[in-house]
């Protein structure tokens, strides 16, 4: 049976040498989403006060 296997969290955080691409990829996404987020809060705030004038 093969399969990839951490001996700690160590090893696991490092993902076999391609941990800081890994968890930088992660880390952009989460970062890209959350501006993606904020920019449609601040849209949707401006076409509403639009709408109530």
């Amino acid at each position: 049976m093969s399969g990839i296997y951490w001996k700690s969290l160590d090893d696991f955080l490092a993902m076999g040498g391609y941990g800081l691409y890994v968890w930088g990829s992660f880390g952009m996404v989460v970062l890209v989403l959350a501006a993606e987020l904020w920019a449609l809060r601040q849209r949707r705030k401006a076409l509403a006060s639009e709408i109530d004038e």
